[in-house]
């Protein structure tokens, strides 16, 4: 064999190598690429499997969330929702009867929320001169509570607040012939406590009359002494004044609520329809539903109010 043919058969095998090679690299590729295509299909259902579990669990925690929402007790709301202004709730003639010397202008309480706890003061000073004098003092208190989850109803906490109020005032220190009686007509509930006390200026007599209407519990305090060596007033007299003015708190308080006909009417406002005016809110703050008043304790510290 030639060298000239040995050279061109050596050319030929390795352009057959080379050729091989291409080939085999380019079915490498299409191999590569085919199987690459499973793996992202796998990959692209494997994220979609997860997005869709992603989202049927918030789903399903929202469902859990409302469900748990619904489930939670309501309270029902509270009939009242206002309270009259507490130096508005008695009439002129009344004031002039029980303070005839106090005038029509009452002092009120400081409160924080009159919506909520209000109350207003009256005194009269009748100087007699060397006959002595007759001491009178007034005072109205409205104290309004909420319906909210912790406490419950307003009427329920007013209806507690309102025994503890006739039981603080069958309990002052120093008081003799303490005497409680109902008083009908007056709310939903009324209670009239009456004693005497005797202090230095004096001999006092004290009338505590306790109502309940609705979520609302008015007290009011009237006491009365003759200073200076006149006479002690007859505590039948002022019992009977106090039960006159509690009844027309109680219609101030309705009638701030859209019932009965308000101050002056004279049946407490007992005879008016139910509609009670809805609550503004369910759930206390501070808000809420008050636990004291600013005459809370009157009926302890009246008579030091000469």
């Amino acid at each position: 064999m030639s060298e000239g043919t040995m050279q061109r058969r050596a050319q030929r095998d390795d352009q057959q190598r080379a050729e091989r090679a291409i080939r085999t690299g380019g079915l490498n590729r299409v191999v590569a690429a085919a199987l690459a295509v499973p793996v992202m299909v796998l990959a692209g259902a494997c994220s979609s499997d997860s997005d869709s579990g992603s989202g049927d669990g918030a789903q399903g925690a929202a469902t859990a969330s409302e469900g748990a929402a619904s489930a939670a007790p309501t309270v029902q709301a509270a009939a009242y929702a206002a309270l009259p202004d507490s130096c508005k709730t008695l009439s002129k003639k009344t004031l002039k009867d029980l303070v005839p010397k106090g005038g029509t202008s009452g002092k009120e309480g400081t409160s924080s929320d009159t919506a909520a706890r209000a109350s207003c003061s009256w005194s009269s000073l009748d100087n007699n001169g060397v006959d002595g004098s007759q001491f009178r003092w007034l005072n109205v208190s409205l104290l309004r509570f909420e319906s909210d989850q912790a406490g419950g109803t307003g009427e329920a906490q007013a209806k507690t607040y309102y025994a503890k109020q006739v039981e603080d005032a069958q309990n002052v220190s120093g008081a003799k012939n303490t005497k409680a009686e109902p008083l009908a007509g007056t709310g939903d509930e009324a209670t009239v406590v009456r004693y005497d006390l005797k202090k230095k200026e004096g001999a006092f007599k004290q009338q505590t009359v306790v109502a309940l209407v609705e979520n609302v519990v008015v007290t009011l305090d009237y006491n009365g002494a003759g200073l200076a060596g006149d006479e002690t007033p007859k505590a039948d007299t002022l019992t009977t004044a106090a039960k006159k003015a509690a009844k027309e708190v109680v219609a101030s308080v309705r009638s701030a609520n859209g019932e009965g006909t308000g101050v002056g009417s004279g049946d407490g406002g007992d005879s008016a329809s139910k509609s009670p005016a809805p609550s503004a809110s369910t759930s206390k703050s501070s808000s809420a539903a008050p636990s004291k008043t600013p005459a809370e304790d009157a009926s302890k510290s009246a008579v030091a109010k000469s």
